[in-house]
């Protein structure tokens, strides 16, 4: 038994198999609590009856103008509950939140080196807008891709249009 919540600011700190795992991407928590404080409508996360995690998501809506769009900030899933679609539910309430405040696309940053969710990504109809050099700290620092995804609002697909030349981090809008 699952149940889809909204994710509550004291949730960030129920440490779990989901928050606590070094080989996924994770913000420290200077970074969540303003966020959180921000933006807790767009926090939504799936837990069991028992209350323990399995995935959540962090989104939020940015930017101007055309460039008003729907950010995957982070999405996590436990181990032990992939490939069974969660994710999935996640991007389509994020997306359809997205589509009611008028958003233009929804992006999101993944690895480059990381397969197996860009797969997943592109099954949900995201491209890759672009690629950002050095986007992500490390020994060595890692590029990341800009993946976007049109909604309704972009009419003409101009915010899928991918961009031929790569970006540095300070370049993103």
């Amino acid at each position: 038994m699952k149940a889809i919540k909204k994710f509550l600011r004291k949730g960030r700190f129920q440490r779990n198999s989901v928050t606590l795992r070094r080989d996924l991407e994770s913000l420290e928590d200077s970074y969540f609590l303003p966020v959180i404080r921000w933006m807790n409508r767009q926090l939504i996360n799936i837990s069991q009856a028992s209350g323990r995690r399995i995935v959540y998501l962090m989104g939020k809506a940015e930017g101007h103008n055309e460039n008003w769009h729907g950010h995957v900030t982070a999405l996590t899933v436990a181990p032990q509950y992939r490939r069974l679609g969660l994710a999935n539910q996640l991007m389509d309430i994020l997306e359809d939140i997205s589509e009611k405040k008028n958003c233009y696309f929804v992006d999101l940053f993944v690895r480059v080196s990381n397969a197996v969710a860009i797969s997943m990504y592109k099954k949900l109809g995201y491209i890759v807008y672009r690629t950002v050099l050095q986007y992500y700290s490390g020994d060595p620092d890692e590029d990341a891709y800009d993946m976007r995804k049109a909604l309704s609002r972009d009419v003409k697909r101009k915010s899928i249009i991918p961009l031929n030349e790569p970006v540095r981090p300070e370049d993103i809008e």
